[in-house]
């Protein structure tokens, strides 16, 4: 029904949308007003202030006191920019088959001219140290140039163990170097890019820093910038060094993304008034309340090992013969909840809940509600109860 202006009759649901896909995530009020001060000159003394403060600031998060690279990007930006910086064209690089980013990350290393040994998984499970170990050791030339996995792979809610890989390189004594995507974990799920021995950390600011999409990372260790100085892909807009170079008078070697690094600066403080550690027991809290749902419901979690469940999302496989696209048409059109659909090779098998960046024990409830109701009125096969178990689960732990 259209009013006599032309506009649509209730086009907007009442209330809040409940956007709990794996990412972008929800905006606090917060960073939202710091993006809404003026845009500075960004060649001026103000702007280098923020430039230091941000540059320094999300040294902590990323816990290195190596650079960080911040591009005006997505992600996948971050992904070819950790390439291109570190390797040349022919080179050989050590893959592993998490999900579908990992897949997408393979994709783009061959189009860029690496080759790619690429380690099959189920999609159900992590990287497996023993895995790299056995095939490092056995590349006696020195071959593969890199290792590159995913931290936490956001389409299937498994969180593969760094510092055990950095062990297996360590252990295989060789000298590949250790790539990392984070960009669904990093501000969620504990994560040491120096402690760990990481050389290239890739990150996106649209997850747990809360923010927007439109920025990406490379915290960059000593090892990878004294590759760089060899690596003959083709670099000139994700060149790390022209980068860093700007980067210590606090400015960008173009025009940056100022609104995105208020908010980012913002985020950074909200992070650290929390303290990091409360950042992840919470994220942790969340996660084990949502699991208790999903099993109460009677349903299956995708991670098929509980030592790799994820602490930023939960995917949720659905009964044989049920739609996941079709009950998650059902969670946005009655109750304006948004999940996460299933990507490639789980499309329609599986629904993800996405329970980090800027969510307490209330978003839990409201989001889990509506699940509840839409696995009933989808006439998905389930046990009620999933909000009672995850309400018990929450009272019986500390909010941090």
């Amino acid at each position: 029904m259209k009013l006599s202006n032309g506009l649509a009759l209730n086009a907007h649901p009442a209330g809040r949308h409940f956007l709990q896909i794996p990412g972008p995530t929800n905006v606090p009020d917060r960073i939202l007003r710091a993006m809404d001060y003026p845009t500075i000159d960004h060649r001026g003394p103000e702007f280098r202030a923020l430039g230091e403060s941000v540059l320094g600031g999300i040294r902590e998060i990323f816990r290195t006191r190596s650079p960080v690279v911040i591009y005006p990007a997505s992600g996948t930006g971050a992904w070819e920019a950790a390439l291109v910086n570190t390797l040349s064209p022919g080179d050989a690089v050590l893959m592993c088959e998490t999900g579908h980013f990992a897949t997408l990350w393979k994709k783009m290393a061959e189009r860029l001219g690496l080759v790619v040994d690429f380690v099959s998984g189920d999609w159900r499970h992590p990287a497996d140290p023993a895995t790299i170990e056995r095939m490092l050791a056995g590349d006696a030339g020195h071959r593969y140039r890199a290792v590159c996995v995913v931290h936490n792979e956001t389409a299937t809610g498994v969180t593969t163990d760094v510092a055990a890989i950095r062990r297996a390189i360590d252990a295989a004594r060789h000298p590949a170097l250790l790539l990392v995507d984070t960009i669904s974990s990093l501000g969620s799920i504990d994560y040491r890019h120096d402690e760990w021995g990481v050389d290239v950390t890739v990150a996106g600011s649209q997850k747990g820093l809360m923010l927007p999409p439109g920025l990406s990372f490379n915290a960059v260790g000593d090892k990878a910038l004294e590759a760089s100085k060899q690596a003959k892909l083709p670099r000139s807009y994700w060149d790390w060094h022209e980068q860093i170079a700007a980067n210590e008078r606090g400015v960008f070697p173009y025009t940056p993304a100022t609104n995105l690094l208020y908010g980012l600066h913002e985020a950074i403080a909200m992070l650290l008034e929390e303290g990091l550690e409360n950042v992840f027991a919470r994220h942790r809290r969340h996660a084990q309340a949502t699991r208790e749902a999903v099993r109460a419901w009677g349903l299956e979690i995708l991670c098929a090992d509980p030592k790799h469940y994820s602490a930023s999302l939960t995917a949720v496989l659905m009964p044989d013969g049920h739609s996941a696209d079709a009950f998650r048409k059902v969670a946005l059109e009655r109750f304006d909840l948004s999940l996460g659909q299933g990507l490639s090779k789980v499309a329609d098998k599986v629904f993800r809940i996405g329970h980090l960046g800027d969510f307490n024990d209330l978003t839990l409830m409201g989001t889990l509600a509506g699940v509840e109701m839409a696995l009933g009125l989808s006439g998905v096969p389930h046990r009620r109860g999933g909000v009672q178990a995850a309400m018990e689960s929450l009272a019986g732990s500390t909010a941090d």
